[in-house]
């Protein structure tokens, strides 16, 4: 069994109005892709391992309404602290690029932490039993495989949502305080709204 990498060194969180500078992604499935996105808002997502039925739970409602946020004007990336080869045993289903990012660089240039309160806060704790009835149901029906027993970044990932505009600046930030404290997609679009990206004026 192998033990838990150490995390890199966390930078700090990154604040509204930063710029991040520009590079190069590599999807698990799909062509490399630029961040930020040249031509409209990125939204990157930080989230935990592969298969993590928690993040499994909340990816599924961004693919519910993947056409709103495309209509939005926003190009959406996910991040996982798991190795390329597990992680896309996991994600071949999702709609939008997928990247691996195992020694969890991006998430400390990021300031993406973890902590005991990932799964301690009681607040998380209903989403993480709807999460774990959901999984299981999918993992006996064979739609799902579970993730593997050994994560070397570990489980206590807190996530992270990032809104980044094509000249790199950072519109909005939102860090996590438990597993389930992200933003939900009326909140993304919300967002996107506010930066005056395609049709955010229809968003409530």
């Amino acid at each position: 069994m192998r033990a838990p990498l150490p995390p890199p060194r966390t930078r700090g969180r990154v604040e509204p109005g930063r710029t991040v500078p520009a590079r190069m992604l590599t999807p698990v499935f799909g062509p490399p892709l630029a961040l930020p996105d040249r031509e409209r808002p990125t939204h990157v997502q930080f989230r935990r391992f592969a298969g993590c039925p928690v993040c499994n739970l909340h990816l599924r409602s961004v693919v519910l309404r993947h056409d709103e946020i495309e209509r939005a004007g926003i190009s959406e990336v996910v991040l996982f602290h798991s190795p390329a080869e597990e992680l896309r045993t996991h994600v071949e289903h999702l709609p939008f690029p997928v990247v691996a990012d195992p020694g969890r660089l991006l998430y400390a240039e990021f300031g993406v932490e973890s902590h005991r309160r990932a799964l301690l806060d009681p607040r998380a704790w209903p989403a993480i039993a709807r999460a774990v009835l959901r999984s299981t149901g999918q993992f006996l029906r064979g739609r799902e495989r579970p993730p593997a027993s050994a994560q070397p970044a570990g489980r206590l990932g807190l996530p992270a949502d990032f809104l980044i505009t094509p000249d790199g600046r950072v519109a909005a930030v939102k860090y996590g305080d438990h597993a389930y404290d992200q933003w939900s997609v009326d909140e993304l679009l919300a967002h996107a709204k506010a930066l005056g990206t395609a049709e955010g004026a229809a968003v409530e």
